[in-house]
């Protein structure tokens, strides 16, 4: 009897450290995106995918010492993105891709999930990093967004570094750029991958302080004036200490209808259910049947990540205190 009963108590000990080591909360998690969208094996040489997969891993890395030294979330996203957005790699700062007009015009935003402060820009040019420029919204204005020349002039009063033209400019981009005007000129359709590209990050601190950031070139050939979803707060872009920290990418125009990144949050926060059940609802099967396509990267209170997308693929990266760094492009 005393065995049995000794059995009995070793399987319940055993089993009750397995469920205290699985549900471990981590010290601090960070999460990053580098655009959804057609992205399949063809569409990369070896060479792009090994220079994709070591900024992501770059990005991490920085983001990772700054929360492991005891910096804030809000310092890791604005250095991680800083770090995609001077990658040619990406449709964001250096990176970004060409407007109707032959211009590249930037978004960016950035979301304080302790506060609920928010700062975004749009429509900006010539700033080297637009996330630098968001934040100075969030910390030296009254205001949420600022557009245009009107951005641009603040962001320079406040000291953000600028760059001039030909910074931007990558041959790629160009092509895609002349590209989409031929097509445009045939009225033939234009192509899945023509469509977004945005950089994004979301991460939670040692002191359980969520922040979340996106930065965007936009659609290439975009029309004079169009706004996505990356600079938009509840959209593109969304952190509440309550529920999750989420940023976005994919057709802009369909996560600005649903409200992707808020609603996220909201179905953790109200809703009660985890974090990944909540992305698999809205990304895989609302934006599913919506017709729209893209991705998010987010972090809830508890430190759980979630990096779900329902497009060929996304350029994507995690670590956290209990998981080293991992990146990925494929869906597989």
């Amino acid at each position: 009897m005393w065995s049995k009963l000794f059995l009995i108590l070793s399987v319940l000990v055993v089993c009750s450290s397995k469920t205290s080591a699985n549900s471990e909360k981590p010290e601090y998690a960070l999460v990053i995106h580098g655009g959804a969208g057609a992205i399949t094996p063809d569409k990369l040489t070896p060479e792009q995918e090994k220079g994709i997969k070591s900024t992501l891993h770059k990005a991490l890395t920085k983001g990772k010492s700054i929360l492991e030294n005891g910096g804030t979330s809000l310092d890791a996203v604005t250095a991680t993105i800083m770090i995609l957005e001077n990658s040619p790699y990406f449709n964001a700062g250096r990176g970004a891709v060409f407007t109707s007009e032959g211009k590249n015009e930037l978004d960016s935003s950035i979301m304080d999930g302790h506060t609920l402060n928010a700062g975004a820009v749009s429509g900006v040019t010539n700033i080297k990093n637009p996330i630098t420029a968001a934040r100075l919204v969030m910390e030296k204005s009254p205001h949420v967004m600022l557009q245009g020349p009107g951005a641009v002039a603040f962001a320079e009063k406040n000291g953000v570094e600028t760059a001039p033209d030909k910074y931007f400019f990558t041959e790629k981009r160009w092509q895609s750029h002349k590209k989409g005007l031929k097509k445009k000129a045939a009225n033939l359709p234009v192509p899945q991958n023509y469509k977004y590209g945005t950089v994004g990050a979301a991460a939670m601190d040692k002191h359980g302080n969520l922040v979340a950031g996106t930065s965007t070139g936009g659609m290439t050939n975009k029309s004079h004036g169009r706004v996505g979803d990356s600079p938009i707060i509840g959209a593109g872009t969304y952190a509440n200490n309550n529920s999750c920290a989420l940023s976005a990418t994919g057709h802009g125009e369909y996560f600005i209808r649903h409200t992707v990144a808020s609603r996220i949050c909201l179905l953790v926060e109200i809703g009660g259910i985890s974090l990944q059940e909540a992305a698999d609802k809205v990304v895989m099967q609302q934006l599913v049947e919506a017709g729209g396509d893209g991705g998010i990267v987010a972090v809830d209170k508890s430190g759980e990540m979630a990096l779900v997308f329902n497009s060929d693929g996304m350029y994507r990266g995690s670590v956290s205190s209990l998981q080293d760094a991992k990146v990925a492009i494929y869906k597989n």
